[in-house]
């Protein structure tokens, strides 16, 4: 956050600094605005966005171009710090899409919205379960089926995790 070029004019710098702490200023902000629910829970990174707030409230000073990121940032910080720390009784799953054949036996064809497609619902408590929605379904009905399947609908979450490999 306060890295300086060795070289160049003092404008250089500057604006070197200026755009490096713009960038984290940034980051920080899609990061609590992705995570604010976790982050409010861990007391290290409250300590942390209550740091970096203040760290760039001192910078908006000599910097005044850092001005316009502080009422956003100000705002993520008071909102997550804000919010009630009571626990609350989530269902955090994962859905999986898994084909049940070998695609090349398969024969392609179009999909249609009546077509079935298999959900594998991953549980925070390592388990799973399975769930056959119609590819047409909206996440509201995907999140239903996978209520009804799992006994409680309180506070279920969606996350959708793809990999390279």
């Amino acid at each position: 956050y306060h890295a300086q070029p060795s070289q160049g004019t003092e404008q250089e710098k500057m604006d070197y600094a200026l755009n490096n702490k713009r960038r984290v200023i940034r980051l920080v902000l899609q990061w609590a605005a992705l995570y604010g629910d976790l982050l409010q829970e861990d007391e290290a990174a409250m300590a942390f966005l209550e740091e970096f707030y203040v760290s760039v409230s001192d910078d908006t000073r000599m910097i005044v171009a850092l001005k316009e990121q502080l009422p956003e940032l100000e705002k993520i910080v008071k909102q997550i710090s804000e919010e009630p720390k009571a626990p609350q009784k989530k269902h955090k799953v994962l859905l999986q899409l898994f084909n049940t054949s070998d695609d090349r036996a398969q024969k392609r064809q179009p999909i249609r919205g009546s077509d079935e497609v298999l959900f594998k619902v991953y549980c925070i408590d390592q388990t799973y379960t399975t769930i056959r929605v119609p590819v047409s379904s909206s996440v509201k009905e995907v999140i239903s089926a996978v209520a009804d399947k799992l006994g409680s609908g309180e506070g279920l979450i969606i996350v959708k995790m793809s990999s390279g490999g």
